[in-house]
């Protein structure tokens, strides 16, 4: 998992979605379901190698790129393929879910 801020994302999520999938955290520190949701993140992405990168991006810190993409509410989470959102979803939801939006999308 890497993690971005507003200054890094358009070179290392938007331009990096245009060779391959991204999968973007929007999380906060004070997030309980965030601390839920993100080892079973960083699990899926090790199993399904090479067919995703996943970001994350603190929502306090980065304000201007949580605003730029519509987030409301936390977790919130948004797979970019180039350039642009194909798939998302908002907060800490069961493993056999993730993976289903995984399998769904990728």
């Amino acid at each position: 998992m890497i993690e971005v801020t507003d200054q890094e994302f358009h070179e290392k999520v938007l331009k990096k979605s245009l060779r391959m999938t991204v999968v973007v955290d929007f999380w906060a520190p004070w997030c309980s379901p965030c601390k839920i949701l993100e080892p079973l993140l960083e699990k899926l992405e090790k199993e399904y190698k090479n067919r995703f990168v996943l970001v994350k991006i603190n929502v306090d810190e980065n304000k201007e790129t949580a605003k730029m993409f519509g987030v409301t509410s936390i977790p919130s989470i948004k797979m970019i393929k180039d350039g642009r959102i194909i798939a998302e979803f908002a907060g800490s939801l069961p493993e056999e879910i993730v993976r289903e939006w995984l399998d769904r999308n990728l």
